[in-house]
């Protein structure tokens, strides 16, 4: 028998209208008054940042508004938060938005308080000690970050993608409201919503999963494909919005005590080369990862096929690993998910520089089947050519 270890210590409020209840939560935990307070451009037209800000300032706190991030965040604009955070005083990080204000956020509150640069973490040249309380409220059902250990962020000078992972990094507090969720565009909805349906068949395979990670899994799975249509044809539907949130939630539960695997070490690789949103960048290459490692373990993924309702108990694990694959491109080409080749600047010539990037990757030993280098080369080669 496997031992294994769970730990997630986030409080979680889930339901609509619960941003309303944040100045409240903050003062019930006593973390501070003075909140940095962390969101995208993007967010902010969208008019989901005012209304907080002032409900915490009507409220007593005082609110310092960093919005210089980009869709897959930079080491430059973390310290340039950093920066800003010392200057503020601030006592709490609070980030409104998806992943890339989350895993903002959460560098900022590591590198304000203690300095250094997101690679000190990340390289473990300085330790994860005396990080600021943090505070998550996505506003897309996507990338789970409110209860992981997680942030990504890119080197500028290298494009290296880099993972600062310790437990000291989960939320304090996540607040999931659905209603944030309804603005987001439908191209926003599909490449998010794909993004968790990889966390969770990620974190449900991968060598370092854990049988709570996979019940949540199994369950996420279940959930978004589900959902996800909906979601993605009507924005405003209240039912199918909450279920993503739900499905994005329990994704993060699942890889935030496991791992993720190739198919982000690949899509990390393209975000850092081209910027490539990271949802999109997981979507054109979960068919082609799926397709490899499924070779080798074909009893998982008949069960991955069971739980997303591609396939019955009836099918044969080869039937049912066919109609996993089969559902999944279905899936993405329902949502206008692009091509690799139709993705702006991706070019066969860099591939080596992907591949590369891929086998850096620290959760590429984690992929349930080996992967090597050729491996890697072999399946940017049949995405390109889809």
């Amino acid at each position: 028998m496997k031992a294994f270890s769970y730990f997630c210590s986030t409080r979680i409020e889930m339901g609509s209208g619960k941003t309303k209840e944040l100045p409240a939560l903050l003062q019930s935990r006593g973390i501070g008054k003075s909140v940095f307070l962390v969101s995208d451009p993007g967010v902010i037209r969208a008019g989901l940042v005012g209304p907080i800000q002032s409900a915490l300032a009507e409220a007593g706190f005082s609110v310092t508004l960093f919005d210089a991030l980009s869709q897959n965040p930079r080491d430059i604009e973390c310290l340039e938060g950093a920066a800003l955070f010392r200057e503020a005083a601030a006592e709490v990080v609070v980030a409104v938005g998806g992943g890339s204000a989350m895993d903002t956020g959460k560098t900022i509150a590591l590198c304000g308080p203690n300095g250094g640069a997101p690679a000190d973490y990340a390289d473990g040249r300085l330790p994860y000690t005396n990080i600021a309380p943090i505070v998550c409220i996505p506003t897309t059902a996507g990338t789970g970050s409110e209860v992981t250990r997680s942030a990504v962020i890119t080197e500028s000078t290298t494009h290296r993608k880099m993972t600062l992972k310790h437990a000291a990094l989960r939320p304090t507090l996540a607040v999931l409201d659905p209603v944030l969720t309804y603005s987001v565009p439908p191209a926003v909805t599909a490449a998010t919503g794909v993004d968790a349906l990889v966390h969770a068949i990620e974190g449900y395979t991968c060598k370092v999963t854990n049988p709570i990670s996979q019940a949540f899994g199994a369950k996420a799975m279940q959930t978004i494909v589900r959902a996800l249509p909906a979601a993605y044809a009507n924005g405003q539907d209240e039912e199918a919005r909450h279920a993503m949130l739900e499905g994005s939630l329990m994704a993060g539960l699942c890889f935030g005590s496991a791992d993720v695997a190739a198919v982000h070490c690949l899509a990390e690789a393209l975000g850092g080369l081209y910027d490539t949103p990271h949802g999109v960048a997981n979507s054109v290459f979960l068919p082609y990862v799926l397709k490899f490692n499924a070779a080798d373990n074909k009893p998982m993924h008949a069960a991955l096929a069971r739980y997303m309702g591609f396939a019955s108990d009836a099918d044969t694990e080869d039937q049912a690993i066919d109609k996993l694959i089969g559902g999944i491109t279905e899936l993405t080409q329902s949502l206008q998910i692009p091509r690799l080749k139709d993705l702006p600047g991706v070019r066969e010539e860099d591939f080596p520089r992907i591949v590369e990037l891929s086998m850096k990757n620290g959760s590429t030993p984690s992929n349930v089947r080996t992967i090597t280098a050729e491996d890697y080369l072999a399946i940017l080669q049949e995405a390109y050519r889809a």
